[in-house]
């Protein structure tokens, strides 16, 4: 018990010391930052190939831009692409500019934004902790500054965000605008408060009031909802003005709120930002665009199933518990915490202390607006992961003291029978052994990983690679081990190292599993196309076309940088080569890139094709024009 007690207020006299030196205060929360960000965005980040399917169609038109000059139409092999608006392609052309056309140009727009969004996060629950501290006349320095430290490495640590951070697609850049608009919101909404207090802050928020331009919080919040209006169009003033719209009708503050935001000037800013691009690519596309885009794209998205992506309706219930694990098992006790129900009470308190109540709103909002959404996919709720993060972390930030005496802190954390002055709600007891069921059930599932996981065209002997490399084994023993841990620490009442034995055994998983997975699906399924590609390069004759056979695949069109015929069948491919033949054009060859099956269904004889070479489950022919030989070939 000495122990633990000198522990405990060596780590208070630690903070205490970094509180009172501001230089020493910031160094400590970079480097922490640094280091979680460099963990979870950016180790590795450009040492995995692309991953088809998505990823490659944003690298490709992002390359079209940066080596035709034309930063207004996107295209991908030849053809436009309207899937989305032109942020995530300036940036990654941008990239490849800085660092050259690779792997880690490609994803560092998603990285950036991801730590972007980190850090503000980690800024703005510290600035609303210690306004908490002044609030209620105490200093907790320890407090602020674990859980600002536990809710940024929440929200870097966990499954969906560290699938889409690391990926070079549009859905990370719009979670880092939209979340760090509603944070940017929510820190000029508090701290509009604060310019309010005496005579002089009044004044000085009448000045505001009556500005031209809003506070720099507020105008912060309009230049990312551009930013995110040009990443994925009308979603992004969409979901972040029914977050802040429902917010603000809850607690009241419509008209007020409105009138401090300068809502013409921010519409104006908004526009004048968004609107040009759109304006520039429907003028140069006309309707093409606007039914691609704002049609199938956004209305048909939300109205009916694109693409096949449908799911029933508890689907985000389980994108949620599985991204946001092991953490996730809180959420119901984080919610319960807040008792949002109880309107009156949120109303009588001052702006900062509705945070809470902002990121449930957060949370709430955008999961059920892609519930009623008719097509889903799990990128979709990426962006309220960061809600989920804020609202778990202030639940662990009910486990220390209300007191200024940081050295009394360890008894109260104790929780044992002789201070019960920090009672456990009954929401995190049962949400704790909800944790330890949850370990124990994801041990079991990776334990029988190959018996859960289905086959892959691409990888002819997948389940047994799986289970020759031990990864299931070493993810099972992970989170076994943790279900142990949090188990343990739950009998002697220590709630709060439940917390970290979760997120060590996160970064554990990331460094053991994740990340060996990944390497090993490159090096199986996206090795052999890059290898092609390769081959592609340097046999192909001018003005030689390229077919692939039976499967799309747009990584070959990032890297081999030549345009790709998609064709679906064997007999359409027989056809398609017997009507270029008889164009006669030059060369009289075509290269043929297709699955083994796919390959030996075509019935070609040996002296109709030349094998140029073969990588895992993908063979690359030349197949000559040629006279007709037989029934079976016809591709005179």
């Amino acid at each position: 018990m000495r122990m633990k007690l000198s522990v405990k207020r060596t780590v208070d006299r630690w903070f205490n010391k970094i509180a009172k030196n501001p230089a020493l205060s910031v160094t400590v929360s970079i480097l922490w930052l640094m280091l979680i960000g460099w963990v979870a965005f950016g180790w590795n980040l450009g040492n995995i190939g692309l991953i088809d399917e998505t990823e490659p169609l944003f690298a490709e038109a992002s390359r079209q831009m940066f080596v035709t000059g034309d930063w207004i139409t996107p295209f991908f092999n030849g053809d436009t692409r309207f899937d989305k608006p032109a942020l995530i392609y300036w940036c990654q052309a941008i990239a490849f500019h800085l660092i050259g056309v690779n792997e880690w140009a490609v994803r560092l727009p998603s990285a950036i934004a991801a730590f972007g969004l980190v850090c503000l996060a980690f800024y703005t629950i510290q600035w609303y902790l210690t306004k908490q501290d002044e609030l209620e006349q105490v200093s907790r320095p320890t407090r602020r500054y674990l859980i600002s430290f536990i809710a940024a490495a929440l929200m870097a640590l966990n499954p969906e965000t560290i699938i889409w951070a690391r990926t070079g697609v549009s859905d990370m850049l719009l979670t880092g605008c939209m979340g760090s608009a509603l944070l940017c919101f929510f820190l000029g909404y508090a701290g509009k408060e604060s310019r309010g207090a005496g005579e002089q802050g009044s004044r000085g928020a009448e000045l505001i009031t009556n500005a031209l331009f809003p506070n720099k919080w507020y105008l912060a919040f309009y230049v990312l909802i551009a930013g995110a209006i040009l990443t994925k169009g009308p979603v992004g003033i969409v979901l972040p003005g029914l977050i802040v719209g429902a917010f603000l009708l809850y607690v009241g503050k419509v008209r007020e709120v409105l009138r401090e935001m300068n809502l013409f000037i921010g519409i104006l800013i908004i526009l004048g930002l968004s609107v040009p691009w759109y304006a520039l690519v429907i003028w140069r596309n006309g309707w093409n665009y606007i039914n691609s885009f704002f049609g199938y794209h956004n209305l048909e998205r939300f109205t009916e199933v694109v693409n096949g992506h449908s799911a029933p309706w508890y689907f985000y219930f389980v994108i949620v518990l599985l991204g946001f694990a092991p953490y996730s098992v809180y959420l119901p006790a984080s919610i319960i915490r807040l008792k949002f129900w109880q309107r009156s009470h949120w109303r009588s308190l001052e702006r900062f202390q509705q945070f809470g109540l902002f990121a449930w709103f957060w949370f709430a909002s955008i999961f059920v607006f892609f519930c009623i959404a008719v097509t889903k996919l799990p990128s979709y709720v990426l962006p309220l992961m960061p809600a989920a993060a804020i609202l778990v972390a202030l639940l662990w930030s009910d486990l220390f003291p209300n007191t200024e005496n940081e050295n009394d802190t360890e008894k109260l954390l104790d929780n044992s029978s002789s201070s019960p002055r920090i009672p456990i709600p009954a929401s995190l007891v049962w949400s704790g052994w909800v944790n330890v069921v949850f370990l124990s059930f994801l041990a079991t599932a990776l334990f029988n990983l190959t018996h859960i996981l289905g086959t892959d065209p691409a990888i002819s002997n997948f389940h047994e690679l799986i289970q020759q490399s031990g990864i299931p084994v070493i993810a099972g023993v992970i989170w076994l081990v943790c279900a142990v841990l949090v188990a343990g620490f739950l009998l002697i009442r220590r709630w709060n190292y439940v917390i970290s034995i979760n997120l060590i055994g996160f970064v554990a998983f990331l460094i053991f599993v994740l990340t060996p997975a990944l390497f090993f699906i490159d090096r199986e399924r996206q090795l052999p196309l890059r290898e092609l590609s390769a081959v592609v390069l340097e046999a192909k004759q001018p003005d030689e076309e390229l077919i692939m056979l039976g499967f799309k695949k747009p990584s070959v069109v990032f890297y081999s940088h030549i345009h790709v015929n998609y064709l679906g069948f064997p007999q359409e491919a027989l056809q398609h080569i017997k009507n270029q033949a008889a164009k006669g054009l030059k060369p009289a060859s075509v290269l043929l890139l297709a699955e083994q099956k796919k390959f030996l269904q075509m019935d070609l004889q040996p002296d109709d094709y030349k094998s140029l070479s073969t990588k895992g489950a993908y063979n690359l022919v030349r197949v000559p024009f040629k006279k007709k030989k037989n029934e079976k070939i016809d591709i005179s």
